[in-house]
């Protein structure tokens, strides 16, 4: 049994979020700090190996016209790194447009306050990510 994991990596965090192992629901695990990158990629690569992922499910902020961009293209070079430290590991890229508005509308009517901790929008957009994904799959 295996579980996945979503990323959304942003320029200042990561949010991170798993899945059960019946690979049904997406649950949040935690926000880091991107930088120093060398960190950031040590802890991913912990919560790989406490929590038996097989599969790394990448949020891809494309523009809106499906091109690629700036931040997309920063995503893709950090993912690039995760996967020079990672074996037997997929990772696959998720269109994650509009994930961050999708993810402060859900706060807001849950009444969190998540203007304050965008960490806490970074970890509810990788749960959408890896929840996209899943419900595709299934």
């Amino acid at each position: 049994m295996y579980k996945i994991m979503g990323l959304d990596v942003g320029t200042k965090r990561i949010g991170i979020a798993l899945s059960d192992f019946l690979l049904l629901t997406a649950q949040p695990c935690e926000t880091i700090n991107r930088e120093p990158e060398e960190s950031a990629i040590q802890k991913i690569t912990n919560i790989i190996k406490e929590n038996s992922v097989k599969k790394i499910i990448i949020g891809l902020p494309k523009n809106m016209n499906g091109t690629i961009g700036s931040q997309a293209e920063d995503c893709m070079n950090f993912s690039n790194l995760l996967k020079k430290n990672l074996e037997d590991i997929e990772v696959i890229f998720e269109d994650e447009r509009l994930t961050s508005r999708q993810a402060e509308n859900i706060l807001a009517l849950q009444g969190k306050k998540y203007t304050k901790n965008k960490g806490l929008v970074d970890l509810k957009s990788a749960c959408i990510i890896l929840q996209q994904y899943l419900d595709r799959n299934n």
